[in-house]
């Protein structure tokens, strides 16, 4: 029994969020890493861009950062060299400064330091589970999958809880900016030039800036200065500390991002027991939480792309990119790389090694919080083997209309204790 099969007809528009609101057009991209692995695409209303589908060359461009660069924004929507310095975080950064403010947050994100959450996630997984199978029938992403990375992202920087459900749904509008289910402004269907300078285009982002100041406030006031939030804003070797702009940036970053890579993995990784019985039996007599995780990663694949910008010309697969050019990594293609994976649309939770792409590996942006995702992956499925008789889905999943995050918004499940 398959998990999941898509159902476009090989020459999906890739600029559009359409072609990806019955889950990601997987027929396309097979067809172009058969047949055109350096593909130019017509980018809809912006300009066009070449797609990189299959894994060893997102492998080798990747590492290139030099000749590939962040700097120029991470979607295909084309920016201004204002509304880009307006609404940059670190991920729209290149070396130096993005090592930077990377190296002030790796220690608050390294596997030692976020294993301390484990029993954190784990007592918060209980009550969340509770909740679920006392209610038997529900949408598995909202009460399950949404409420763990929440409220864990909570804990960690330092913001009440009481606020996470909002801030969520903000992030939500930013990241999901095209999904109506999710905003009021979804940018390509209404005139959203008023927000050009707020992150993703988006008012959400308004509402975040004035939250973050406020916060920030609050924590000074009461001496709280040992906060994540707090290591962005010690100045680096020169003494020059993060602008208000940068920090009220990335705070809205780690909101939207810290919450949607490990929500959809979730989301995925129960789409997949329901798809496929046999895992839950699996989970609950093998030890399979090494290599779990990385596989439900690379199955949801969140992310569904990054853009890069050529820096200079160069030639890839016999096409001339010119300086300028958009580049994108589709990391949804490469995770289902037959060359790569073994069966790669069907879910192993024993497949080791699994060098997925899901988390941007392989190059200096590589996801700061997977550490924290594998561990809530590993508890959520953990808590759910010991617990679970059965899962089974009982209506159609329903995907986010959009090409830049990848995820089931609502799966109908009915959840069966033991």
């Amino acid at each position: 029994m398959t998990v999941w099969t898509p159902t476009d007809d090989g020459y999906a528009d890739l600029a559009s969020h359409d072609s990806f609101v019955d889950g990601a057009p997987h027929n396309t991209f097979q067809r172009l890493r058969d047949k055109d692995p350096m593909a130019w695409c017509e980018g809809g209303a912006d300009k066009g861009f070449w797609s990189v589908t299959r894994f060893d060359d997102i492998l080798t461009l990747n590492k290139q950062a030099k000749l590939l660069s962040s700097a120029h924004g991470i979607r295909i929507e084309d920016q201004t060299a204002d509304e880009v310095a307006a609404r940059r975080t670190f991920q729209e950064t290149d070396d130096p400064a993005h090592a930077h403010s990377r190296a002030l947050l790796a220690v608050a994100f390294s596997k030692k330091t976020v294993s301390r959450f484990e029993d954190q996630i784990r007592a918060l997984t209980t009550t969340i589970l509770d909740t679920a199978f006392e209610l038997g029938e529900f949408n598995a992403t909202q009460t399950i999958a949404r409420e763990l990375p929440m409220r864990i992202l909570g804990q960690i920087i330092g913001v009440p809880e009481e606020d996470m459900s909002w801030l969520v749904d903000k992030g939500d509008a930013l990241m999901a900016n095209s999904d109506p289910d999710f905003t009021d402004h979804p940018v390509d269907l209404v005139d959203t030039e008023a927000y050009r300078y707020m992150p993703f285009r988006s008012p959400a982002g308004a509402d975040l800036y004035d939250y973050a100041k406020t916060l920030m406030a609050e924590k000074t006031a009461s001496g709280d200065t040992d906060s994540v939030l707090h290591l962005l804003l010690k100045p680096n070797a020169l003494g020059e500390v993060m602008s208000e702009t940068d920090f009220r940036n990335f705070f809205c970053l780690m909101v939207a991002a810290g919450n949607d890579t490990t929500r959809y993995s979730i989301a995925a990784g129960l789409q997949a027991l329901c798809g496929q019985p046999e895992l839950l039996g699996i989970m609950q007599s093998e030890d399979v939480w090494d290599s779990l995780p990385d596989e439900f990663v690379r199955w949801a694949s969140p992310a569904v792309y990054f853009r890069r910008t050529a820096t200079d010309n160069f030639e890839f697969h016999g096409k001339e990119v010119k300086k300028g050019d958009k580049v994108l990594y589709w990391w949804v293609s490469g995770n289902r790389d037959a060359g790569h994976f073994e069966d790669p649309f069907r879910v192993d939770i024993r497949r080791k090694p699994n060098r997925h792409v899901g988390f941007g590996q392989g190059g200096p942006h590589t996801c700061l919080g997977m550490w924290l995702a594998r561990l809530e992956l590993k508890v959520m499925f953990q808590e759910i083997a010991r617990r679970a008789k059965s899962i089974e889905q009982t209506g159609p999943a329903r995907f986010v209309r959009s090409n830049f995050v990848g995820g089931i918004k609502e799966l109908p499940v009915k959840l069966v204790a033991n």
